[in-house]
């Protein structure tokens, strides 16, 4: 479990092919001390194990339906990523409840700038606008955000300057690609209604 609350970014040092998955390689000065063999760790929302620590790069390993179903797979080295440690029991929970299981992914179809402030509008995959409301919450690249406003199949973030500066969001560009992850207790609440009809 995580709280959507980034730690730091990081950088693709190296992506090494294993076939079927590849070898990511990121450099953390700051993130990578912190981590054990084993430890899970939220690469862009991604919920990756940490294979090998070398000083400063952590190494994880993602498999073909990682790099299929995220942005993972479009990675390039130089790449920026957002990091976050798993949530230990007694840490503040300050984000919300986010478990690296990446739902679906949309792309940024609109940036409105006003100062160091933004808004920013997804488009979402059809089969996960029922999971979305007003003022609940989703995972974007890992970042937790609350929804200003949720369409047919788009929603809108508004994003404060901290946001901007301390993750990867800031530097986000019209139709890149962003990993969502929706509100765990949305899931089951869509799930039992389905059942339920």
């Amino acid at each position: 479990m995580f709280t959507g609350l980034i730690e730091c970014t990081g950088t693709i040092a190296r992506i090494v092919e294993q076939t079927p998955g590849v070898r990511l390689e990121i450099q953390a000065p700051n993130f990578a001390g912190d981590n054990r063999i084993g430890d899970s760790v939220a690469v862009s929302g991604c919920c990756l194990t940490v294979v090998e620590i070398d000083g400063k790069i952590l190494s994880f390993e993602a498999g073909s339906e990682t790099l299929s179903k995220t942005t993972l797979g479009q990675l390039k080295t130089g790449n920026q990523v957002n990091l976050e440690h798993s949530l230990t029991v007694g840490q503040p929970l300050g984000g919300h409840f986010v478990t690296g299981h990446v739902d679906g992914v949309g792309k940024l179809d609109q940036r409105i700038d006003e100062g160091d402030w933004s808004t920013f509008w997804f488009s979402v995959p059809s089969e996960l606008s029922g999971q979305l409301a007003n003022k609940g919450s989703i995972a974007v690249d890992g970042v937790s955000l609350t929804l200003v406003k949720v369409g047919e199949e788009q929603f809108s973030v508004a994003l404060i300057p901290h946001t901007l500066k301390v993750t990867t969001l800031g530097a986000l560009q019209i139709n890149e690609a962003v990993n969502l992850e929706t509100d765990i207790l949305a899931k089951y609440v869509q799930r039992y209604l389905a059942c339920t009809n």
